[in-house]
């Protein structure tokens, strides 16, 4: 296989170069290249602002959402393209982190069940960065099970009254806009009674409550729905079809979580060739040389499966169950990495200061962020029975609420 570029791809690749060396806020580099897993680092600058400003600038020169049509805010541009484009945005495709949701996961489901006229509309805005959007989908009760979801919406007329609680809404607190899975019939089984729309998460009775994580961060949140009002008209799909639209923004968020998790690798080799050990640097132990070896096949696999499912998708292909590989892979790579880079520091890796610490503290924040990696997205055991039953069509688990209506299936919920 040949990865050097074509001439074709060579020239995209000066331009962009030539492009990014022109307009990148070179000002952010020093703090942005000091950005722990989790964390974008811009200075004494406000993150989202300095997010908003490079993306409004990427595309107003065509260069957001490159694989997206024109007519969305895109560039029409192929897979490789897009990988190139990556490549040489290098530090600063960190200050995209806030439109991951709404550019990867929102977008294309507005793509595939919005109207022409909402997505003339909203696409653009997602892709500039002047909207930030969030996804609306677990519960207290409905995780992993996200069919047991109890969030209601009752027809009114031409709107929809919402009540109930989504919780773990990455970013809900910056959001503009988001899409909202909720329970239109409970009278049938579980999957069949659902139904997808999208909100201004301004609207009266939206009640957003940030969650402290463990890092001390709050990107997760809880958010309440009391008597919220949304029109008809920001329905996406057929009601009590929400389940089949659901499915295109996870599918498409395996994609995009699987594709962006940073494994850790580039990390913890340019840890071993620096840090000293009684071998002279870690890299001289071949105990460590082995561990690497391993991490560095699971990169470049990690690597190619992404740039399968890039090209599937720029045939038109809808992502598949084969993108959950991606992202249970690397989440608990990320984990296995950081436990290592802190044993190898010692009581180093006790250290959090990013000015002192060994590898700027990358590693502390990244362990932190491990469990919420391993969960976010679907858990590890949930993605491990899509790859078995999708992927290798193995036997389902079997399921005693199968086939029941949801208001019969017991539960310790009213």
């Amino acid at each position: 296989m040949d990865f050097s570029d074509t001439k074709e791809e060579a020239a995209f690749r000066a331009e962009a170069r030539a492009w990014i060396a022109e307009n990148a806020p070179t000002y952010l580099y020093e703090p942005l290249s000091a950005s722990g897993f989790g964390t974008t680092r811009t200075g004494e600058y406000d993150p989202i602002t300095e997010a908003k400003k490079w993306q409004k600038k990427k595309a107003d020169a065509g260069w957001a959402c490159l694989m997206w049509p024109k007519e969305y805010g895109g560039r029409g541009a192929s897979p490789i393209e897009n990988v190139i484009w990556s490549q040489e945005e290098g530090v600063y495709g960190k200050l995209s982190g806030s439109f991951i949701i709404g550019q990867g996961m929102c977008a294309p489901t507005m793509m595939a069940f919005a109207s022409e006229a909402h997505k003339n509309n909203f696409l653009p805005k997602i892709a500039s960065g002047e909207q930030i959007w969030c996804q609306l989908f677990s519960e207290p009760g409905a995780g992993s099970d996200l069919a047991g979801l109890r969030t209601r919406a009752e027809k009114d007329g031409d709107e929809w009254v919402i009540n109930g609680q989504k919780i773990w809404t990455s970013g809900a607190h910056i959001s503009d806009y988001g899409i909202l899975i909720t329970r239109t019939d409970p009278e049938v089984p579980k999957h069949k009674g659902m139904t997808m729309f999208f909100l201004n998460m301004k609207s009266p009775g939206v009640r957003i409550v940030p969650i402290k994580q463990a890092n001390g961060d709050s990107g997760f949140n809880e958010v309440y729905f009391d008597n919220v009002r949304i029109p008809d008209h920001q329905r996406l799909g057929e009601v009590g079809d929400g389940w089949r639209v659901s499915l295109t923004t996870l599918m498409n968020e395996r994609m995009a979580i699987g594709g962006s998790i940073a494994t850790g690798y580039p990390e913890i080799q340019d840890l071993v060739e620096h840090l000293a050990s009684d071998e002279g640097t870690a890299i001289d132990n071949p105990a460590v040389r082995s561990r690497l070896a391993d991490w560095y096949c699971k990169a470049a696999g990690l690597r190619n499966t992404s740039w399968r499912a890039i090209t599937s998708l720029s045939k038109g292909e809808t992502p598949g169950p084969e993108n959950s590989i991606g992202k249970l892979v690397a989440g608990g790579m990320m984990q296995d990495i950081a436990k290592y880079a802190l044993d190898l520091q010692g009581l180093g890796g006790a250290i959090w200061d990013p000015q002192i610490s060994e590898g700027n503290a990358r590693f502390q924040a990244m362990l932190m962020r491990c469990p919420a990696v391993r969960i976010e997205g679907g858990t590890d055991q949930i993605l491990r029975n899509i790859i078995s039953e999708r992927v290798l069509g193995l036997p389902e688990d079997m399921r005693a609420d199968k086939g029941i209506p949801f208001n019969k299936i017991p539960s310790g919920q009213g």
